[in-house]
């Protein structure tokens, strides 16, 4: 693949947004690729910008958390335009998926020598997107309990540490589920609608055989009734072993619709989205994304 141009899209709020820009920009003239920056200046900038210059560009590449990415994904994929995630926030769940590196002089050099994969989306009622996953409980109060002043400090570390307080306060609620029209009900401390599978460049598994193009999109349900339990399970899902346990269920369908009792907070790709109910659909291949070549499928 031989990009000549390409749409840096960089959010300076981010993590790494502004510190790492001047590495990111050398790293595509070393590479002989003409890049043109913009910087983001609001919530919905960067949707705002692709959807006016990306079909001027060969390739869009974003710097700066997942949301960033998130916004960027679904209109470049309209456009038929490959997307370069780089690592420039917090958590960076979108590029860790697609296995590209966490430097960000190594990353640019290796989506620009990768290849392009189309990936499914989620979508949601009021039109926006998610790549990685959707869900109420634990993940939501990593979100809530991790502060900007953390998240810059400590990066993922932040999130790793809320989402250990939050697994072992067993915060239980009621899910009831309807994937494709057929309704399931859960006791739960979690409940997932992921289109990837893999978390922290895939130490974690959140299911079994969970890929973002198979045009279907994976409910992922944890349970948890004890903190004995919650160990236990956390040792399963690192082991990646999903068989036979009563703590984890699994579905999987092209529409999934998420009620919970009592009402929660729902989050997209780590952005809070408001309160239940979460309805997700799935749209099959609607982006293009750059990944290394040597990438393991997730």
């Amino acid at each position: 693949m031989t990009l000549r141009s390409a749409l840096l899209i960089a959010n300076p709020a981010s993590r790494r947004g502004a510190r790492d820009l001047a590495t990111v920009v050398a790293a595509f003239r070393k590479h002989h690729v003409e890049v043109d920056t913009v910087l983001t200046e609001r919530q919905g900038h960067a949707a705002d910008v692709a959807r006016e210059l990306a079909e001027r560009y060969d390739a869009v590449f974003t710097l700066g958390g997942d949301g960033t990415a998130m916004e960027v994904l679904h209109v470049v994929g309209q456009l038929g335009r490959p997307v370069g995630v780089l690592p420039g926030g917090t958590g960076n769940l979108v590029a860790r998926a697609l296995g590209t590196p966490l430097n960000t002089r190594r990353a640019v050099a290796a989506l620009l020598e990768g290849e392009e994969r189309a990936i499914d989306l989620g979508v949601l009622d009021d039109g926006r997107t998610f790549t990685f996953a959707a869900g109420v409980g634990i993940d939501v109060t990593m979100i809530e309990q991790t502060s900007v002043d953390l998240k810059r400090r400590f990066g993922v570390l932040a999130y790793v540490a809320a989402g250990t307080r939050a697994s072992l306060g067993l915060e239980s609620f009621r899910v009831d589920a309807t994937v494709d029209g057929e309704r399931h009900t859960f006791d739960a401390t979690a409940a997932l609608v992921a289109n990837f599978g893999t978390v922290l460049g895939g130490l974690i598994h959140l299911g079994p055989a969970i890929v973002p193009d198979d045009g279907l999109l994976d409910l992922c349900v944890f349970a948890p009734r004890s903190v004995r339990s919650a160990v236990r399970l956390g040792w399963r899902i690192l082991r990646h072993d999903f068989g036979g346990a009563p703590d984890m269920h699994f579905l999987r369908g092209r529409e999934i619709r998420l009620e919970t009792t009592p009402v929660r907070m729902a989050q997209a790709d780590g952005e809070l989205l408001g309160p239940t109910p979460l309805n997700c659909r799935v749209l099959p291949h609607a982006a293009r994304v750059l990944v290394p070549r040597t990438v393991r499928r997730a």
